[in-house]
């Protein structure tokens, strides 16, 4: 990972390579589900202390996937802005069917 990327076009089928294990992509999906509801509920609600948990629950279920299931270093940690990027594109991705869930 130590590639300097210079956009997220050039980025991406690298952060695709660190999720090839099907488990790690469903806790990636889970993780994005429950941080849409949190934000939902937030809104909803206006218990504005459900914001805390977006990062826990987005970070935990994905950095669970990488260092149990794909046993790698999550790319957050050297690209964070593609990293988020990245998981959003897979998400949005997943639920269109074009990577397997």
């Amino acid at each position: 990972m130590n590639e300097r990327y210079r956009s997220f076009a050039e980025f991406y089928p690298f952060y695709l390579s660190q999720h090839q294990d099907r488990r790690c992509r469903q806790l990636h999906f889970i993780g994005s589900m429950i941080v849409l509801a949190l934000l939902g509920s937030a809104l909803i609600t206006t218990h504005w202390g459900l914001l805390v948990l977006i990062p826990l629950v987005g970070y935990g279920f994905a950095w669970v996937g990488h260092f149990v299931f794909e046993r790698n270093r999550p790319a957050t940690f050297q690209y964070p802005l593609y990293s988020l990027m990245g998981d959003w594109v897979m998400f949005a991705q997943i639920l269109m069917g074009k990577i397997k869930y």
